[in-house]
């Protein structure tokens, strides 16, 4: 195979240069050349959304659009001529694009892989960087738990005691760092904080020693398995706060991202120097987040819940086509509606939560929230994501529009449940729904896991096939199109509901 050329960016415009020389040359004696200017406001792009809740609609991006996040996303990360990023996104994701053209800008390595072939390439392709959705995080942390479950009941044992040390380590050190985000709503008192910041330093110290232990043992070798040197950036969804954690308490820094296809993606990322975990971190440069009412839309004071709404240079010009929705998504003012739920940390002089005030923290879709026949509104992701660190359940969605209480479509890990379950095999001709023990083990795991949530999930229904891209019920991006999976498990949800009926 001939060699393929490889040139420079400067020598790449000297071709460019020569070529429009040349055409206009052959073409001078018949007709007069006209170059067309870029303009900022010119369309650069039309990508349509991945349709989670209706139809995708055309969103319009213009140069300008995605020239904010190439030129500013240097503060959220500084990647190196030489750095290498893996990314495990489609290519024609907003968020795999925007990160492409800023990577390339600045002489960076772009690999590119899927999750078949992602722990093969970690190994060949050591990143720098990750780009990635929260499920392959997910999916990392599941492989790192499972290699763990498969070793010697003792060493098995030792690595659980010395994970669990450290995620209690780190969150003492949130303390005494002003990272506690779950204190950031709490009254400010200097005394109390004195005294928090005091205990919780010193029981860091305690717990210190195993965790250096726990480096030495398991921690590093993680790690390794994982190749990330420098960090890992999860966008595109929720982060499970679980994964959130077990990432910090291994020393692998995981920032996390806030994004829609229509803001170019990016209008929020956590940053290595105040990586507060829970948030999705500070707006970026020239980029203006408030929160309102959602039935009002007054503005909302720090701290308080309500629709997220963002203006800024990435904000898109319209959606192709369609001045109705665009009308709809974005005001006289130029505020572009999320559709998010969310509240933005206060500001505080002291205490464990100084360091958290203008972070942004999504609480679910406004689209997405479940209205009980009491009238109690459930945001479900946040159930969901409780549910999955269970190592039996791989996908879960929550139902009971109108209903009581809360039931949930639930796929579980397979290979998971044979290994304790190995007399599955020969219930071929069974659902798992149908398999009773298989029933009580769900109910278990969704008993611990939901304890702390402020609604438990009532009946559930077990799935023998997964949600995919390919049947319609994933988006590219791997979450869940929660109208396609309601429509076609339409019956089976209201047999569940009529089923669990006094």
């Amino acid at each position: 195979m001939d060699k393929v050329p490889i040139y420079t960016f400067e020598e790449l415009l000297a071709l460019g240069r020569k070529s429009r020389i040349s055409i206009g040359a052959r073409n001078s004696s018949i007709t007069k050349l006209k170059f067309e200017t870029i303009h900022p406001d010119d369309i650069a792009t039309i990508v349509y959304t991945s349709g989670t809740t209706g139809n995708p609609k055309g969103v319009v991006l213009t140069h300008s659009n995605i020239l904010h996040q190439v030129l500013h996303l240097i503060s959220v990360v500084q990647p190196e001529p030489g750095d290498r990023f893996l990314s495990v996104l489609p290519p024609w994701h907003m968020y795999e694009r925007a990160a492409e053209y800023f990577t390339l800008t600045l002489g960076v390595e772009q690999v590119y892989t899927n999750v078949k072939n992602l722990k093969e390439d970690l190994k060949q392709y050591p990143p720098t960087y990750l780009i990635a959705v929260p499920l392959i995080f997910d999916t990392l942390y599941r492989g790192a738990m499972r290699q763990i479950s498969a070793t010697s009941k003792a060493r098995r044992t030792l690595a659980l005691a010395l994970i669990s040390i450290s995620l209690k380590l780190m969150e003492y050190k949130r303390i005494y760092q002003g990272r506690a985000l779950s204190k950031s709503r709490n009254p400010h008192n200097e005394v109390a904080a004195a005294i928090e910041w005091i205990f919780s330093w010193f029981m860091a110290t305690i717990l210190l020693p195993f965790h250096l232990l726990g480096e030495k043992l398991v921690f590093s070798k993680i790690r390794a398995a994982f190749g990330i040197s420098k960090a890992a950036i999860s966008g595109g969804g929720s982060l499970p706060p679980h994964v959130d954690r077990f990432f910090e308490a291994i020393g692998v820094t995981l920032l996390n991202g806030y994004g829609l296809t229509e803001t170019s993606p990016v209008i929020s990322a956590r940053i290595a120097a105040n990586n507060v975990l829970g948030t999705v971190g500070k707006p970026l440069k020239y980029t203006e987040v408030k929160v309102v009412d959602a039935k009002s839309g007054t503005d909302l004071e720090p701290g308080s819940k309500g629709l997220v709404k963002v203006r800024g240079p990435q904000v898109m010009r319209e959606y192709f086509r369609n001045p109705v929705a665009t009308n709809k998504a974005i005001d006289n003012e130029g505020w572009f509606d999320t559709g998010d739920l969310g509240w933005v940390a206060p500001e505080t002089k002291g205490g464990p939560a100084r360091m958290c005030g203008g972070t942004i923290v999504l609480d679910g879709r406004a689209k997405d929230t479940i209205v009980l026949s009491t009238g109690e509104n459930v945001e479900p992701a946040e159930i969901e994501e409780t549910a999955l660190q269970s190592r039996f359940i791989d996908q879960i969605m929550l139902v009971g529009q109108d209903q009581r209480r809360i039931g949930a479509l639930v796929v579980l890990n397979r290979d998971e449940l044979h290994s304790i379950l190995p007399s599955l095999h020969q219930e071929t001709s069974k659902s798992l729904d149908e398999i009773m023990e298989v029933k009580a083990l769900v109910r278990a795991e969704l008993n611990k896991f939901g304890t702390d949530c402020s609604f438990q999930i009532g009946p559930f229904l077990l799935l023998d096939e997964p949600f995919t891209i390919g049947s319609g019920l994933l988006t590219p991006t791997m979450k869940l199109r929660r109208d396609a999976i309601l429509s076609i498990y339409k019956d089976k949800i209201d047999a569940l509901f009529i089923r669990a009926s006094p």
